[in-house]
């Protein structure tokens, strides 16, 4: 088959699923913006990138933005069809952006799979979850509505959809989710693995090695989203508690799902002034964005590993933690609840009790007797039910070729 992937920032969600169809035989091409300079694994052609749209509109930006975004992208298939005689048997896009609203318009006859990450709602999930931070006014519910009309679009135009979790296949409308099935992205367990004898090199030089007392805390970015701010409450008690311990937090300064502070210019600057006078901060170490393998050696160390969420898209990083054989304290909250199961796969406490978590951390930090259990759990449920390659791929690689076939 002709397989077309459209992605802004190729590969995305897509770094094996593209290269192991190509290896079987298919034409595999994929198209994304301009600027994005992610290798890619298979042949690439590229979209002009869209301009900041102009509009008096706070409710139509979102939409006008991703029809900007999708336009320019259909302009691009227009011309892989017109100048090259490129008919895509299938298409699989992720719609986030809005790159696949009109393909459908340039290859009516290709069946489109598109990526179901995750749809806005306005109660249960994220918007008004967090109340010292978001809002729940009538306002923030309208602008949540707008926001998912691509969205809602998107998945009305697939033939099908995928999804990584179930709770993210459940987020979209119960009239849509028939067209959703259920594969994560996939963990490669042989690379994320235990090792006990993994070491961290931090930036002063000093080496961490797998058995200390490490606590770990990993975000794209360090913001209420992924409970920084709860994470860096419960840090004095678990100093206090610990001496010996030593915090490390890997993720960017600035946002990446919600917005900065008012009064302050990054989430780390305002919980560092609300508690930074009660650490011991020559044992709390800021790392930043890290280089893959450090992230892979950091959650190895870690004798806990602290992961919190609102209800939203679940990280890959707890997967890879729990890959790695993490002791994981985590957030009672529903996309957590679907990969860990209390004193089993590790442990959970509400997102916003400060005192339970800061309990749970010392907990596992002095030694936990149930860890190694825990441990060992959390490892077989990932390689049991997550693994890339014996299981993901393949069922990944399945749904796209029968949806080829039923064509």
């Amino acid at each position: 088959m002709k397989i077309l992937f459209v992605h802004q920032n190729f590969p995305g969600q897509f770094p094996h699923l593209a290269p192991a169809l190509a290896a079987r035989g298919h034409e595999v091409l994929a198209l994304t913006d301009e600027r994005n300079q992610r290798p890619s694994p298979v042949k690439t052609l590229r979209y002009k990138a869209p301009e900041p749209v102009n509009t008096d509109s706070p409710l139509g930006r979102s939409y006008s933005e991703h029809a900007e975004r999708g336009l320019l992208a259909a302009r691009g298939a227009r011309a892989l069809r017109d100048r090259h005689g490129f008919y895509p048997d299938i298409i699989i896009g992720h719609p986030g952006w809005g790159e696949t609203l009109f393909l459908k318009e340039i290859w009516p006859q290709a069946t489109l799979l598109v990526y179901a990450e995750l749809m806005y709602r306005t109660r249960g999930h994220d918007v008004g979850f967090d109340p010292e931070i978001g809002s729940d006014r009538d306002e923030a519910r309208f602008m949540t509505v707008a926001r998912s009309a691509h969205l809602i679009q998107a998945l009305v135009q697939a033939d099908a959809a995928i999804a990584p979790t179930r709770y993210q296949a459940d987020s979209f409308p119960a009239e849509l989710r028939q067209k959703i099935t259920v594969i994560h992205d996939g963990i490669d367990t042989i690379r994320v693995a235990p090792d006990p004898e993994a070491v961290l090199t931090l930036p002063d030089g000093r080496l961490l090695r797998a058995g200390e007392e490490v606590l770990s805390f990993v975000s794209r970015s360090l913001e209420p989203y992924r409970g920084f701010h709860v994470f860096m409450r419960a840090l004095p008690q678990v100093l206090a508690a610990r001496p010996e311990a030593q915090v490390v937090l890997v993720g960017a300064e600035g946002t990446s799902y919600g917005a900065k502070p008012a009064d302050a210019g990054s989430w780390k600057e305002k919980l560092l002034a609300e508690v930074g006078g009660a650490l011991d901060l020559s044992r709390v170490h800021f790392l930043g964005r890290v280089p893959y393998d450090d992230y892979l050696s950091l959650i190895r160390v870690a004798r806990v590993h602290c992961y919190l969420t609102y209800p939203f898209v679940l990280s890959w990083s707890l997967t890879e933690a729990m890959a790695a054989g993490a002791y994981v304290v985590g957030s009672d909250t529903e996309p957590v609840r679907e990969l860990i199961r209390e004193g089993e796969t590790g442990r959970l406490v509400p997102f916003f009790d400060v005192p339970a978590l800061s309990r749970a951390l010392i907990r596992g930090l002095e030694g936990d007797p149930d860890a190694p259990r825990i441990r060992q759990a959390a490892r077989a449920a990932i390689a049991q039910g997550y693994d890339l390659v014996s299981r993901c791929l393949p069922r990944q690689i399945a749904w796209v070729e029968s949806r080829g076939a039923m064509r």
